[in-house]
């Protein structure tokens, strides 16, 4: 057997397992599902714009920079998260998982990398490298919505956690390219 078919459908398994975990402690939980549908919504690309526009009419130290590296990171992070979701083709948990119903409509039909936690994830990491760490604390909210995506039915973990790597590795890539 060919050893990175089996790595595949180990990693695969796994995946499965640890969704299914999440499935049943928030089956039932409204609180949890109320909470993910939130910090999923914040997500949802609008405010990686508004953010740096809004920094940038309050006359904030960096703020010009930090647009500029934004929107240079974003459109080479979207071609990536675009290239990867359409070649790798992976389902979404509600194809994959028998009787299982997402708790949200997701945007199309493919789950792999997950472009909500990729896009926290870069703007985050932006935002530290560019402030420094004490904007550490907002890794919680780029969690949160990598944990959100799950919880809502919409990803496999895998897909959260290669999401994480391509948005802050975009991040830290151009960083190094724009000589920060």
């Amino acid at each position: 057997m060919n050893p990175n078919r089996t790595l595949l459908r180990r990693i695969h398994g796994w995946d499965l397992d640890q969704f299914q975990k999440v499935s049943q402690i928030t089956l039932n939980q409204r609180f949890w599902l109320l909470a993910a549908r939130q910090v999923s919504r914040t997500a949802d690309g609008w405010g990686y714009l508004v953010v740096p526009c809004a920094l940038l009419i309050a006359g904030v130290e960096e703020a010009a920079q930090f647009f500029r590296l934004l929107v240079t990171a974003l459109l080479i992070e979207r071609l990536i998260y675009f290239a990867a979701k359409n070649g790798f083709k992976r389902k979404r948990p509600a194809n994959i998982v028998p009787g299982y119903h997402s708790h949200i409509i997701p945007s199309d039909e493919f789950s792999f990398p997950s472009g909500h936690t990729s896009a926290a994830f870069l703007f985050v990491t932006l935002t530290v490298l560019i402030w420094g760490p004490l904007m550490l604390f907002m890794y919680l909210w780029s969690s949160g919505v990598a944990a959100s995506r799950v919880i809502l039915g919409v990803h496999f973990p895998t897909d959260t956690l290669m999401g994480a790597c391509l948005g802050t590795g975009t991040a830290i890539l151009i960083c190094q390219a724009g000589g920060l």
